[in-house]
């Protein structure tokens, strides 16, 4: 799984963002100053795939982490700066950051540049897996003994909640708030039924019978 770093000291942010990519199937730190950011890279910097990277920090600032990282490591940095903020923008990327997003931003368009940043670095190693099913998250492919399976963006973000909460009971309710936020619209609990059933009878060998997502009785679901 990739490890992602977010350095940010904006409280909201960081837990908006942080449950976005968990289930977008990354693992996030989250640190709100300079002080811990240091810290985290001094001392697994090794674990770490990229920094997301705010400029203005609880205690110091951003361009200070990037000089730090880039001095010391090859990890990728993603600054997120103030909308209009050009001199922030010009900043990080004359230190050697790898790109950088404006606030506010589009969590997919966040997405789909740390992908972009992540393949060039060659650090594409994210890859999920359910019994023989196989979710590349950098790729956004998902295969089943070898072949591809083609799942509509909700189905696919439906399957990676499953796989980031294994053992887990999900209630209906807690799949609907998910569902909800990756469709910017309304689902209601007999759409949530239909998503399931079709990603059933996609992933599963006998969807009548299915052993991959599970049915808890009165509960939720399990993978």
């Amino acid at each position: 799984m990739t490890n992602i770093l977010l350095v940010e000291d904006d409280k909201e942010i960081v837990k908006n963002l942080s449950l976005f990519l968990q289930e977008e199937g990354f693992r996030v730190k989250a640190v709100s100053g300079q002080k811990d950011a240091l810290e985290q890279i001094e001392e697994h910097g090794q674990e770490i795939d990229l920094v997301l990277l705010d400029v203005s920090l609880q205690d110091g600032n951003g361009f200070a982490v990037c000089a730090a990282v880039k001095a010391n490591t090859e990890i990728p940095v993603i600054f997120l700066t103030a909308s209009g903020d050009e001199y922030s923008t010009v900043t990080g990327l004359d230190m050697g950051a790898d790109d950088y997003i404006s606030k506010p931003f589009r969590p997919r368009e966040l997405i789909s540049r740390m992908k972009g940043v992540l393949r060039r670095c060659g650090r594409t190693q994210a890859v999920l897996e359910l019994g023989d099913v196989r979710v590349d998250t950098l790729g956004g492919t998902v295969t089943k003994n070898g072949q591809e399976i083609i799942l509509s963006a909700l189905e696919y973000r439906l399957l990676l909640i499953f796989i980031n909460n294994k053992g887990i009971v999900l209630t209906r309710n807690k799949l609907l708030e998910e569902i909800w936020d990756a469709a910017g619209e309304y689902v209601n609990d007999n759409t949530l039924t239909v998503y399931i059933k079709r990603l059933r009878q996609k992933i599963e060998d006998d969807p009548q019978e299915p052993v991959l997502i599970r049915t808890v009785r009165g509960m939720g679901y399990r993978a």
